[in-house]
């Protein structure tokens, strides 16, 4: 026994050594090679022979272990960038170049299905050359993918073109062909019982995969569900956090909105009750939204503010602002429409926000609401005023000679000086208006003129009243030279009427016949634009035609009661013309002026009349009033003009053509002609 344990141990010591140094399987098979060949008998070779199968078996076992070794760091170091990155596509790429370099296999890869497109499409390769294989998109069900996906199960196939357990395509075959592959596995990536995915390995020549193989790509799949996993929440966590901190911006922004909105609603509810004005309210919204706010009344005038330029007023946004109970934008400013119920009381214009968030819009709104509340408190106390100032006026028409002095008294206690020259405006609806009609809806139509006049009076210093079937408007003249605010030449200044041929005729002769005539000829003139925008302001105030006439400046209580009498003789007057919805003084309606005019002017009538004639032949030394004179004399007859003048025919006409020059082409027609013969009469009669 101990011979045959002496003759095998040095063939067990090589075995040992093998062992030890991790030797190839066929290096075991030549230490009992080498036994026949020294000649070793047979018990000898049999324990050599038993002792090499024992090695093999260790040697088996040992190469399992490294191998398994090796698995479980490639897993650790799986799970280590898994904790670690943040960077899906370096964990995946990771996980398949594992995959590869532990199964031994040529390349390997995953697919994942894109949701969007209804197909799968290849998420990572490693050891793949074809750039065909590398872009292929695989339709849900085909291939050994889609059997993997549909049965959540692990596939092999030793050679996938004959293999007829899935579905082949012309597009999956090309492209494994042209990357070569035969052998192919397949795992499915596995979250929550639901496929997610499929991780491959493959060869480009027959091979079958064992047990263990398959488990250990289930493994790194599950690694990659895992990541895709982490991914997802990791994506959904920044995701969530993007969105709680846009929520606390908006919180913020809303908070701090909030704060603005309250502290305007303070200022706004501040200035009210500090009795503040509209521009007081214009200047605060300015400041809290950072840019110029203009208040424009229900015309378009500006109350407040920089009004907009000529064309550009924004009537249409305000139109629109109203109808949609809104600021709205227009071009790069914002438009508010001042509303008391349906009422316009006019327009809040912002410019330099072309860009407002919803506090700062409800801030603008705001405003437009308080603005509205100052000018419905300003039309009260002024509709309060008025009716008592009315009432001065219409006991200054009614009766001025009863107490003068006391009439005088009780205009100062109101704010109206009765001993400084104001002028008389009479309105009466137009008869082609809205005016026409008697009874109840007369009353009514002079209401609302009455209405307008006060509009048309709002922030001036004169007065209104309806006084018998007109209303009568009381404004301080200013042809004076001193005219101020609310005075004849200021209220509707902004509109400039075109002077009358009359009147102008009556500045020119004015200024050729001294400082008197030049006095009464300016005074007219006021009168007569100061009925012109009456009329043309009271008509679109009332919203119908209104005929105006007014006297000439008077001062005190009864020479202001016979204006108010010329001013209504002037409207019964341009009734009477069929010039409905005008307005006009006694000066400019001509002969009809010194038939009307309680003063009977008859200088000032001749001035303006024949001014221009009386003038050249003062400075000529010539005889164009006397040539005029005999011709109309003459019934318009040159022969018997000359006779008259004892002066050749050609005089006559050459006079007479400077006549044209001097009074225009018009001045032989009926109505000038008219004109010309009373003022030659009253010129004779006066002695002038």
């Amino acid at each position: 026994m101990n011979d045959l344990h002496a003759g095998s141990a040095p063939a067990l010591r090589r075995l040992l050594d093998l062992l030890a140094s991790g030797a190839a399987t066929e290096d075991f098979a030549d230490v009992l090679a080498d036994a026949r060949r020294r000649g070793a008998p047979a018990d000898v070779l049999g324990e050599i022979d038993d002792a090499t199968w024992q090695a093999l078996r260790v040697h088996r076992t040992l190469r399992q272990h490294r191998r398994r070794e090796a698995e479980l760091t490639a897993l650790f170091d799986t799970a280590g960038d898994l904790a670690a990155s943040r960077d899906l596509d370096a964990v995946l790429q990771a996980i398949v170049r594992r995959a590869r370099m532990l199964l031994g296999t040529d390349t390997a890869y995953l697919t994942l299905p894109d949701e969007a497109a209804g197909d799968t499409y290849m998420r990572v390769t490693d050891g793949s050359v074809s750039v065909l294989f590398q872009t292929l998109r695989l339709s849900l069900g085909d291939g050994l993918g889609g059997l993997v996906a549909q049965s959540a199960r692990p596939y092999a196939t030793p050679d996938y073109r004959s293999d007829d357990r899935f579905h082949h395509t012309d597009v999956i075959d090309a492209g494994v062909v042209d990357e070569g592959l035969v052998a192919i596995i397949g795992v499915p990536l596995l979250l929550g019982g639901r496929v997610i995915g499929v991780l491959f390995a493959a060869d480009r020549s027959p091979r079958a995969f064992s047990p263990d193989e398959v488990a250990l790509l289930c493994t790194l799949a599950a690694h990659a569900a895992i990541a895709l996993d982490t991914a997802k929440a990791l994506a959904d966590t920044r995701a969530a956090l993007a969105e709680l901190n846009s929520a606390n911006e908006l919180i913020r922004a809303h908070s701090a909105a909030v704060q603005r909105a309250q502290r305007g609603h303070d200022r706004l509810t501040d200035l009210v009750l500090r009795g503040a004005e509209v521009p007081d309210v214009a200047a605060a919204v300015a400041a809290l939204l950072g840019g110029g706010i203009a208040v424009l009344d229900a015309e378009g005038e500006p109350l407040a503010g920089r009004a907009a330029a000529p064309g550009a007023g924004p009537a249409e946004a305000a139109a629109a602002s109203r109808a949609e109970g809104r600021a709205v934008r227009h071009g790069g400013a914002w438009v508010c429409a001042v509303l008391a119920g349906q009422e316009q009381l006019g327009t809040l214009v912002l410019r330099g926000r072309p860009d407002l968030d919803d506090a700062d819009r409800r801030l603008f709104e705001r405003a437009g609401v308080v603005t509205a509340l100052l000018l419905l408190l300003r039309r009260s106390v002024a509709e309060t005023e008025n009716r008592v100032r009315g009432e001065l006026l219409a006991d200054l028409l009614t009766a001025p000679d009863r107490d003068p002095a006391g009439l005088t008294a009780r205009g100062r206690r109101l704010g109206i000086d009765l001993g400084r020259p104001h002028l008389v405006l009479v309105a009466e609806p137009g008869r082609g208006g809205a005016g026409g009609g008697a009874g109840a809806g007369a009353g009514a139509v002079r209401s609302r003129l009455a209405g307008a006049a006060g509009r048309y009076l709002f922030g001036a210093r004169g007065i209104s009243a309806e006084h018998g079937e007109a209303v009568v408007l009381l404004v301080p003249d200013g042809s004076g030279g001193g005219a101020g605010d609310g005075t004849a030449a200021d209220v509707g200044a902004s509109r400039e009427p075109g002077a009358s041929r009359e009147a102008g005729a009556s500045r020119e002769a004015g200024a050729s016949l001294g400082a008197a005539t030049a006095g009464r000829a300016a005074a007219g003139d006021v009168a007569q634009r100061a009925a012109e925008q009456a009329a043309e302001r009271l008509a679109r105030l009332a919203g119908f035609p209104v005929t105006v006439g007014a006297g000439r400046p008077a001062a005190g209580p009864v020479a202001l009661a016979t204006a108010y009498a010329e001013g209504l003789r002037c409207v019964r007057a341009l009734r009477v013309l069929g010039r409905d919805g005008e307005g006009a003084s006694a000066g400019s309606l001509g002969f009809l002026g010194v038939l009307l005019g309680d003063g009977h002017d008859v200088s000032g009538f001749v001035a303006a009349t024949l001014g221009p004639l009386l003038d050249y032949d003062a400075r000529r030394g010539t005889e164009l009033v006397r040539t005029l004179r005999a011709y109309f004399d003459c019934g318009g007859s040159l022969t018997r003009a000359k006779d008259e003048l004892h002066v050749h025919v050609n005089t006559v006409v050459q006079r007479l053509d400077r006549v044209e020059v001097l009074l225009g082409g018009d001045w032989n027609g009926p109505e000038r002609s008219l004109e010309l013969q009373l003022a030659l009469r009253l010129q004779l009669l006066s002695g002038a």
